[in-house]
């Protein structure tokens, strides 16, 4: 290299790296094995005993982590080894996830617990950005109140149609009608709190990584989300795939073999209008199974016995197979996670999108861990993702002063 390329290497941002790599390393050990010894850590994440000891040190002073009751002796013998744990009980991130007909607020605990969720509609009107987004903050504040003892870290804001997570921005959603709405900025200047923003498949995709029961050790794992908004999300080695301005994953004008809905582009097939949970409940309307445009309606009426509603969500769920298997011949991923209404709370329909991505590549297929509560892990993934990559850079003001208190 030469020596004008060294001049531009400062040894103390190396240092600021490495710290920051580590102190990563060792919050998410504890996050994956806790309560952990701090040998064990050590041997987890290749780090000195010293570097550890200093790190849980660290962590623990900004009350990330504790030690964990009860002092724990390796066969009886020796010096006791007292284990180590996140600290569930005093931060919370919250979460924001702007849908079609509604924003889903929450406060999540840093193993991604949903701590309280409130769903605010959008009233069945045009989702008007400002008020949307005051609402949610409004909603946010709400829920903070309540939990009492609580200190918020930061908050997390997903979103379907174009994200761009570097400039906090919504470029485009087509079907809210939003362009280029810094929500980011919004919610900051609402919330008084850092605010992060992602498009919600990347969300889920980190949530997964984090807290999720299927792709937790992966080399690569592949998400789809099929709501009203139908997009994708790519990650390896831990670094979920952006591109440019955040536009990888933008799956919607896909062909779908077989497809037969007319899309607003003027083609008919492409993956997001056959996907859609529009198109699945104005089918289910066309047929006399609801009145409404709420999937959770139209799983209901399987449930309870209607064919015509068993016959659309198996449809919909084979569909969705296809699609899977269309991006695994492109990404070839280890595990593939799929939201997707029928595949989440029925075998039946698990079953048909299975048998669609093929025999020998099913067992790969799983849904998201998150059944219940989807939404507010997305907005509140894209927090913690930050939390658990830059321990102690998030708010380390905040983190600082609480611990003082």
């Amino acid at each position: 290299m030469p020596s004008s390329s060294l001049a531009l290497v400062r040894p103390g941002a190396v240092d600021s790296d490495r710290r920051r790599t580590s102190a990563s390393a060792v919050l998410r050990s504890v996050l994956d094995h806790g309560p952990v010894a701090r040998s064990t850590v050590a041997r987890l994440t290749g780090l000195s005993p010293a570097s550890v000891t200093d790190h849980c040190a660290r962590l623990t002073s900004l009350g990330l982590i504790r030690e964990a009751p009860g002092p724990r002796r390796s066969n009886g013998v020796g010096r006791p080894h007292v284990p180590v744990d996140l600290d569930g009980s005093r931060f919370v991130v919250g979460g924001v996830h702007v849908a079609v007909p509604y924003t889903t607020v929450a406060l999540l605990d840093l193993r991604g617990r949903v701590v309280a969720e409130r769903r605010l509609s959008h009233d069945g009107v045009a989702a008007e950005p400002a008020r949307v987004l005051a609402n949610a903050a409004a909603g946010l504040r709400a829920l903070l109140t309540d939990a009492r003892g609580r200190i918020p870290l930061a908050v997390g804001i997903a979103a379907g149609g174009w994200v761009d997570r570097d400039s906090g921005t919504i470029v485009e959603h087509p079907l809210l009608g939003w362009r280029d709405i810094p929500v980011r900025e919004v919610i900051r200047a609402q919330t008084g709190l850092p605010v992060h923003v992602d498009g919600h498949a990347r969300a889920l995709v980190n949530g997964e990584r984090l807290f999720g029961a299927v792709a937790r050790e992966g080399l690569s794992v592949l998400h789809l989300f099929a709501g009203n908004v139908v997009d994708a999300a790519f990650a390896t080695h831990d670094e979920v795939h952006h591109g440019p301005r955040s536009q990888a994953g933008s799956i919607a004008h896909l062909p779908l073999a077989g497809g037969t809905e007319r899309c607003d582009c003027g083609r008919t097939g492409c993956l997001q209008a056959e996907l859609s949970e529009r198109t699945l409940c104005r089918r289910a309307r066309e047929a006399g199974v609801v009145r409404t445009s709420n999937p959770m309606h139209v799983l209901a009426a399987a449930a309870g016995g209607d064919a015509n509603a068993v016959r659309l969500l198996l449809h919909r769920s084979r569909m969705t197979g296809r699609a899977v298997g269309l991006l695994i011949d492109v990404l070839n991923p280890d595990t593939v996670v799929v939201t997707e209404v029928g595949a989440i709370h029925r075998e039946d329909c698990l079953a048909a999108l299975r048998a669609e991505v093929g025999s020998d590549r099913a067992a790969a297929v799983a849904p998201t861990s998150f059944p219940d509560s989807v939404l507010a892990v997305a907005g509140g993934s894209v927090a913690l993702d930050v939390l658990y990559r830059d321990p102690l850079g998030m708010s380390p003001g905040r983190l600082r002063a609480s611990s003082a208190s």
